[in-house]
């Protein structure tokens, strides 16, 4: 059984540090929209067609704009800080409950 719970465990780590690496390219893509980035940057072209998908469907379902300001960077900031909460201390604690 303590099989099952070492992979639990190491699926919860795998998933803190991915989920943790988005937020942070999403805080990059939210600073870098302050300023006049060049679009032909590898590293602009890189972040906008990693976070646009979700950026976008987070746009089209919740389209919160006040003065001009796009607030879904930060709803998906929060949706990341949910799954960390919820799906990875859930399957720490499966993991924990299981070794």
């Amino acid at each position: 059984m303590f099989v099952a719970a070492n992979f639990l465990y190491a699926i919860a780590k795998v998933l803190s540090v991915a989920l943790t690496l988005y937020m942070w390219i999403i805080i990059a893509r939210a600073l870098i929209s302050w300023v006049n980035p060049d679009p032909y940057n590898p590293i602009v072209r890189f972040l906008v067609s990693v976070t646009e998908p979700v950026l976008y469907f987070i746009r089209r379902k919740l389209p919160i704009y006040l003065g001009g300001i796009d607030f879904s960077p930060v709803i998906a900031i929060l949706a990341i800080y949910f799954l960390q909460i919820f799906v990875v201390q859930t399957l720490m604690q499966m993991a924990a409950r299981m070794g």
